[in-house]
């Protein structure tokens, strides 16, 4: 084969594994009182600096953060190509980024490594992906959690913390209605609920991204 070919081949492969896997969650009735807390868990939008009360806490911090940083740009250069993306294309933007996600899935009672297998599986660590029903950013999350939760404009979702916080609040809530069960959870996070192959993806994409 010659190395033309390849590199079209590699090429047309870096752009399937960076479609958007379309997070669909659907707009459901909720009561007012989840309506309430649900807006009282996505409001207000603090630095968001991890909590590391004691000596253990920051060590494990920080060799979380060392780890990462070596892995996200290897992650983005297999998904992306050696153009990689822009909003993650220095190791400041990486670092603010990985320190955002463990400060919002540890807010939200989730472990990083599954935040992040999210992400690789929704968008690709896309800060700027729309879906064909109409997902947006890095979590792609569905523009009505916004209007519905009184946060503003859907726009906020292509910010980094706004749409991680959305993102990690409504996957902990999912957990709450499937009682725990992953799977369900993450299906319904993606609107295929009752289906294998999304809460696999995420899982699977989990492993390479803990200790």
């Amino acid at each position: 084969m010659s190395e033309p070919l390849r590199n079209l081949i590699f090429a047309i492969l870096c752009l399937l594994a960076a479609s958007v896997d379309a997070g669909q969650q659907r707009e459901e009735h909720l009561a007012d009182s989840v309506r309430g807390a649900l807006s009282v868990a996505v409001a207000g939008l603090p630095p968001p600096e991890p909590y590391l009360p004691t000596a253990a806490d920051k060590l494990a911090y920080e060799q979380w953060l060392q780890n990462n940083l070596q892995r996200l740009p290897l992650r983005i250069k297999q998904m992306h190509g050696a153009a990689g993306l822009p909003e993650l294309g220095s190791p400041e933007l990486q670092r603010l980024f990985l320190q955002t996600v463990w400060y919002e899935s540890r807010r939200a009672a989730l472990e990083p490594s599954l935040v992040l297998g999210l992400i690789q599986v929704e968008s690709g660590f896309r800060k700027f992906a729309v879906s064909s029903a109409g997902a947006m950013g890095v979590m792609q999350v569905m523009p009505f959690w916004p209007r519905m939760l009184g946060q503003g404009e859907p726009a906020v979702l292509f910010q980094w913390q706004a749409n991680l916080r959305f993102g990690c609040v409504i996957l902990r809530h999912y957990l709450k209605l499937e009682d725990g069960n992953i799977h369900m959870a993450l299906g319904r996070y993606n609107g295929s609920r009752g289906q294998s192959a999304y809460p696999n993806a995420v899982l699977a994409a989990q492993q390479r991204w803990q200790p």
